[in-house]
């Protein structure tokens, strides 16, 4: 008999991945791949989604050849911050722009200053002024820049939902991808922002489909059942929201740090946004405040300047044990040359890109003083989101999970809260497939899906 099995479409920004899920949350299948980008009518890099497009529509072929499989539903998790625009008939009439490509500062303050007079924009869309990053701030730019493209789009859809699209023919918006950075969802109405309207933005944007429902279509003669797809990091929290009931908070750790807390309902504040919090969307549509730094590649920059200062390989940092007795002294150095900000904005990389390597006896020294300059920042950055909240957990995920260092130094620094090394794999993927649980899956939600190690002091 056939296994029955959720496939999954987890796009990244590097890989691409499909995974066949099933019923116990065991992944059967997957496979990854990596795609040329091309770039925008600028020479900006970017994704090319008409590439994407025929990867996910031969991965879809070749999914239902697989006798082995009975492929019961289909969603998808991707990265977000990133549009579709499509024609009335269905075609695609941009690139799709890369959230990293510069955004004209004219265009920023013109923006800023018709739409943020009482300067309170950011806090109702919980939207850092981020340039492209705000998904929203595209389509201005696009209208400014290109009103004659502008004026063709007949919808814009987030990548996730433009990928259930691929399989439904059906328009529809997400609240987990407007809720991401995209300066378009009011926050305080729960409704899309005003400044829509007026820039005749709103009618290419679709109506909300629950992240909970699905959508039913035929594909390959056969009925299937398609959710509208999510943004990534809402994905990645879906696993812990189904398991855990206290409130914690997770910190997912990889080129960012990003600290999530589902259980602070206390608004943004403009203090907050400057120092690089904002607001997610979790999948049943509440917010979700989160604070970003930029450690992993910090830390990514520095072993690189470490390993050539004391001529070790690059990762020669991951046989580094944490010592107790070699962060005491360098605590004391730290409290004696006062460098904690009181008026603290985050930075672009810890302290430690300032310092004179010289001045260290070994590379194990000179890391542990690496990890104790990324901790402050850690620290400072996750006491933002706590607030009153009761937190008693907080669970790492993703590479600094792994790190004695970094997971000693969190214990010590929050000696009132459980620290934990989370494991899941493909956590995106598996919110991602938990998100429609009650339409494809005959279990129950598993309760041990994450697998926890508690961190000692």
């Amino acid at each position: 008999m056939p296994i029955p099995v959720i496939a999954i479409f987890d796009i990244g920004k590097t890989n691409k991945k499909l995974f066949l899920i099933d019923e116990s949350y065991t992944i059967l299948w997957e496979n990854t791949i990596q795609l040329s980008e091309t770039t925008d009518e600028d020479g900006f890099a970017c994704e090319d989604v008409e590439e994407l497009t025929r990867w996910v529509k031969g991965s879809l072929n070749k999914l239902f050849e697989l006798a082995s499989f009975q492929i019961k539903a289909i969603n998808f998790s991707t990265y977000g911050a990133s549009f579709v625009n499509l024609n009335k008939e269905g075609k695609i009439i941009t690139p799709l722009y890369n959230y990293l490509k510069p955004y004209p500062g004219y265009l920023l303050k013109e923006f800023y200053d018709t739409y943020d007079s009482n300067g309170d924009f950011s806090i109702n869309t919980a939207s850092p002024k981020l340039g492209s990053l705000n998904s929203g701030l595209q389509l201005y730019r696009l209208k400014q820049e290109r009103p004659e493209i502008f004026n063709q789009i007949h919808y814009s859809l987030h990548l996730p939902q433009y990928l259930s699209y691929l399989i439904t023919k059906q328009v529809y918006a997400d609240i987990t991808s407007l809720g991401c950075h995209t300066a378009l969802w009011n926050f305080t109405l729960n409704s899309y922002h005003k400044w829509l309207q007026k820039e005749d933005i709103s009618i290419k944007l679709p109506r909300l489909f629950s992240s909970e429902n699905v959508l039913r279509t035929t594909y390959k003669n056969l009925n299937i059942l398609v959710g509208v797809g999510l943004h990534d990091s809402s994905a990645a929290l879906i696993p812990y929201l189904t398991t855990f009931d206290d409130p914690f908070i997770l910190i997912s750790t990889g080129t960012w740090c990003i600290s999530l807390n589902a259980f602070n309902k206390i608004p943004l504040t403009q203090k907050e946004l400057e120092e690089d919090c904002l607001c997610y969307m979790e999948y049943q549509g509440k917010p979700v405040k989160a604070s970003r730094l930029f450690a992993g590649y910090d830390h990514e920059q520095q072993t690189k300047r470490l390993a050539e200062h004391f001529g070790v390989k690059a990762d020669f940092y991951k046989s580094v044990k944490y010592d107790s007795d070699l962060i005491k002294p360098l605590k004391l150095e730290y409290a004696e040359t006062n460098d904690k900000r009181d008026a603290y904005v985050m930075a672009a990389d810890s302290g430690f890109v300032k310092r004179d390597l010289r001045h260290y006896k070994s590379y194990v020294i000179a890391y542990h003083q690496l990890m104790m300059d990324i901790m402050v920042q850690q620290v400072y950055s996750t006491k933002l989101i706590i607030q009153d909240t009761p937190i008693k957990k907080i669970f790492v995920d993703g590479g600094f999970s792994k790190n004695p260092l970094y997971m000693c130094m969190l214990a010590e620094a929050f000696p009132d809260v459980e620290i934990y090394a989370s494991k899941i794999a493909q956590a995106t993927a598996i919110g991602a497939a938990q998100s429609i649980h009650k339409f494809w899956n005959t279990k129950d939600l598993p309760k041990d899906i994450v697998t926890l190690d508690k961190i000692s002091r």
